[in-house]
């Protein structure tokens, strides 16, 4: 599993180190924004300024992370060359949105790690003063769409610490294999799936976000896009779940819906009903 690392070259590339830090340890609430909204087809630099409106209402609303959907930059492309590195402008645009703003983004992107490599399909997670604190590489693709052709999958999880709440970073079709969840159940409060999920599979959608929040105890965000692309519908549905399963009502401002990650509600429900401790036994 990683844990907020990158690769060496890339960290010396853009002079990216670990030490991003919690603002408190003893910070036990994290108010996230779902950013739901319409990436569009194949055309970045429209998404990136739609994202960067996006941002700016929540800003002005007050969360600590704003989570974008899967491959937000540029739908859910399936052609490796439109897969750009880590320190390209698409990149650069998306931490300077968090820089501005002070604020952590999450945000799904098609990325190529070094000249000539595998394209893979990623989240980064940008802190709030722009630097790069996590990359999730997508560990299961979608081979019925063809995303296994040019596409590499990953091989670890990855865990953020943001503000002193533990998210784990998934990505879309990893939602329908639980094995990539429960070994890290333990060591987070929230999971974090960002989505491009087709309407027609929708009842999915919210019955498996469903399913991992209670399997793992944990809050579950799940944050999918809208409008249509390459001849597929999207709808959004972008929920959080608590760690009993409850479906939570994020709060709507200014059109964002904004949700409250409560670590003490995990805790005290992981003491009373120590599964986890069962199915790890």
């Amino acid at each position: 599993m990683t844990t907020a690392t990158l690769p060496d070259s890339i960290e010396a590339a853009l002079g990216i180190g670990t030490h991003a830090q919690p603002k408190s340890a003893a910070t036990t609430r994290l108010t996230v924004a779902l950013g739901e909204y319409d990436t569009g087809w194949h055309d970045p630099k429209t998404s990136i300024a739609a994202a960067s409106r996006l941002v700016k209402r929540v800003a002005e609303v007050g969360a600590d992370v704003v989570i974008l959907p899967e491959l937000a930059t540029t739908g859910a492309t399936t052609e490796g060359d439109r897969a750009v590195p880590l320190d390209s402008a698409d990149v650069d645009a998306l931490r300077a949105i968090a820089r501005s703003h002070q604020m952590w983004i999450v945000a799904g992107i098609a990325l190529r790690e070094a000249r000539g490599a595998c394209a893979v399909n990623a989240a980064i997670a940008i802190d709030q003063s722009g630097e790069i604190a996590a990359v999730h590489r997508k560990r299961r693709l979608f081979a019925l769409g063809g995303e296994d052709r040019e596409f590499t999958p990953g091989t670890d999880s990855t865990v953020v610490d943001i503000n002193g709440v533990k998210l784990g970073l998934f990505i879309c079709y990893e939602l329908r294999f639980p094995e990539l969840f429960g070994p890290v159940a333990s060591q987070v409060d929230a999971m974090a799936v960002v989505a491009n999920w087709p309407a027609n599979r929708q009842e999915h959608w919210d019955a498996l976000l469903r399913a991992r929040a209670i399997e793992n105890q944990c809050f579950m965000i799940g944050v999918n896009r809208t409008g249509h692309a390459d001849g597929l519908s999207y709808i959004g549905g972008s929920t959080v779940f608590d760690p009993w399963g409850d479906r939570l009502s994020p709060t709507p401002v200014h059109a964002i819906r904004i949700a409250t990650i409560d670590t003490g509600r995990v805790r005290r429900l992981r003491a009373e009903y120590p599964f986890l401790r069962d199915r790890d036994a």
